[in-house]
């Protein structure tokens, strides 16, 4: 099933970047364009700021935000003032960004927004939440640069990962980051009973000391953890526990090294990751072969890869 029909299964899906210029509002757009909203209560919003046609920092053009009407979205004050789309104000929310609270409406005509929705991940939580009372069957969150966070499944159900020359200008290491993330999604739930859960370096220490083989980690797990935690494993079988793998902040050499000797990672909570989309296009004038990067990745994670700006809206996907 094409990943666009899938995104209909979930009332929750995140649009994340692995860096800027991954091609993650082409993404949006696509599946924007593509939805059913005959049939469909759509509501998107982004934590952070997106829809600029501008990049602040690169001072290169972006990809606008085309919401089409029908739609619900979420942005600040200041942006709801600033737009350019007709549109029919639902709620003002109690929740406040730096640029004025959060704005729930419903675009009248297709047009270009600014999103500027919840800046945390609780905040965001609680607007998804609001959404209720309209009725609305799918939420799509739109990340913020390298805020994984959005991609939780305490806040969305599924996601869509995007990638690109932007995060790595050689086909071999892009590949090799972007399946490390890939890996850490498709960590499996914790089947067992948790020994003991800690919360620090000193914590870990204890318990490994007393061999308890299944440790709940709570808050981040690093390297300064999962070290300790692999020096033990000749001592026996070693689980770690985690949330879910937004809270994992480990080096890739060591979490593989830790795997490879037998130490075991999992999680409480698992996202449905639905599909890779890349851009083989940097913004400083790389250009990847768009066909080995597609078939080199797909090979490595086990999942079709899609050049979107390529397909050129010509077709589903």
């Amino acid at each position: 099933m094409p990943f666009i029909g899938e995104i209909l299964n979930y009332g929750s899906v995140s649009i994340v970047g692995l860096d800027k210029n991954t091609g993650k509002t082409e993404c949006l757009n696509y599946i924007i364009k593509r939805l059913p909203l005959h049939s469909y209560k759509v509501a998107v919003t982004s934590i952070g700021i997106d829809g600029e046609s501008l990049d602040q920092v690169t001072s290169t053009a972006k990809p606008e935000i085309v919401i089409r009407e029908g739609m619900f979205f979420g942005t600040s004050e200041k942006h709801y003032m600033q737009r350019n789309i007709l549109s029919e104000l639902y709620a003002v929310s109690d929740e406040s960004t730096a640029l004025g609270r959060v704005v729930t409406a419903k675009a009248l005509a297709e047009g270009k927004v600014l999103l500027s929705g919840p800046s945390s991940g609780s905040a965001l939580k609680r607007w998804m939440s609001s959404l209720t009372e309209f009725g609305i069957d799918l939420i799509l969150v739109d990340g913020a640069l390298s805020r994984l966070s959005t991609a939780s499944p305490a806040i969305s159900e599924a996601m869509v990962l995007s990638t690109g020359a932007a995060y790595s200008a050689n086909i071999k290491d892009l590949t090799a980051k972007t399946a490390f993330i890939v890996d850490l999604i498709g960590l499996p739930y914790c089947r067992r009973d948790v020994d003991v859960t800690v919360s620090s370096f000193v914590d870990l220490k204890g318990a490994i000391l007393k061999e308890n083989s299944v440790i709940g980690v709570e808050g981040a797990l690093t390297d300064r953890l999962l070290q300790m935690a692999k020096n033990e494993l000749s001592r026996g079988e070693k689980e770690l526990v985690v949330n879910d793998f937004t809270k994992i902040f480990v080096s890739p050499d060591l979490y593989r090294s830790y795997i490879r000797r037998g130490g075991k990672i999992s999680v409480r909570m698992k996202s449905k990751l639905l599909a890779v989309c890349v851009n083989p296009i940097a913004p400083n004038g790389i250009v990847l072969d768009s066909d080995a990067l597609c078939q080199t990745l797909s090979q490595e994670i086990g999942l079709p890869v899609y050049d979107i700006v390529k397909n050129n809206y010509d077709h589903d996907i």
